[in-house]
């Protein structure tokens, strides 16, 4: 349930359109919606600007499709993350308005267009490797209606690939900097610009590399100001706190 949603209820009130009782019935799910097995939160949309993300992994194909369905009653556009191709498939039975973004793993479901930002994030991996993560960031800001450009594979053991790309990092008013292995780059990147810099380490590495959390303490020690660290692998957070930084 957006700002919208809710000023069209209210409009319906005042001209007669809709009895208050039935208005009042509407909004008493506003807060959640309990299913037993999930308490759907119908109110996300007007705190936070998006309504509540799916996170698949753990949910069963049923469960997921009746919280789609009933975010679907209120929303225009929802995101399940971590979604492989069944997750896709069993959305389909629902809506034909759905994408599947295989390389980030989320399902779109888009009834409206959401106007693209004038302003841009800019993400960057080290690797080719990082690029599944950093995937997810970029596709979470796009569906948000943020302008997104790509830098890929510049990492540290080339930085000239870096430096090339110099133009539209020093365009962009936020940078999500995805990397594994020692997680150099967030670094380097963040001593170029005087933009907000999300830093995101990957589970990308050898075995001293203890699954991302070498990339994750090198990105918290970083000693470029401006540098933010969300968790190993959480290409969704830092897509959605970009697009937050990005709007405001």
């Amino acid at each position: 349930m957006d700002s919208k949603y809710l000023k069209e209820l209210l409009l319906d009130v005042k001209n007669g359109k809709k009895d208050i009782d039935g208005a009042l019935n509407e909004l008493k799910r506003l807060p959640f919606e309990d299913l037993g097995f999930v308490k759907v939160d119908h109110h996300r949309n007007l705190r936070n600007g998006y309504p509540e993300v799916i996170y698949c992994p753990g949910k069963t194909l049923e469960q997921i499709k009746q919280i789609i369905k009933k975010l679907m009653e209120s929303n225009s556009n929802i995101m399940a993350t971590r979604a492989d191709e069944k997750v896709y498939e069993a959305i389909k039975e629902i809506t034909r308005d759905v994408v599947y973004h295989k390389e980030a793993k989320i399902v779109a479901v888009k009834r409206i267009k959401v106007p693209k930002t004038k302003k841009m994030v800019a993400v960057l991996t080290a690797g080719t490797s990082d690029i599944p993560v950093a995937e997810e960031a970029a596709i979470t800001c796009e569906i948000m209606g943020n302008w997104v450009e790509r830098v890929y594979d510049v990492g540290v053991a080339g930085i000239h690939r870096l430096f090339a790309q110099s133009d539209t990092i020093l365009r962009a008013n936020v940078l999500v900097v995805v990397a594994g292995m020692e997680g150099a780059l967030a670094s380097v990147v963040g001593g170029l610009v005087d933009r907000p810099v999300i830093a995101v380490p990957t589970s990308i590495g050898y075995g001293a590399n203890f699954g991302g959390l070498s990339a994750l303490l090198s990105m918290l020690n970083s000693c470029a100001a401006g540098v933010g660290v969300v968790n190993i692998d959480n290409g969704f957070g830092a897509g959605f706190l970009a697009s937050m930084i990005n709007k405001s």
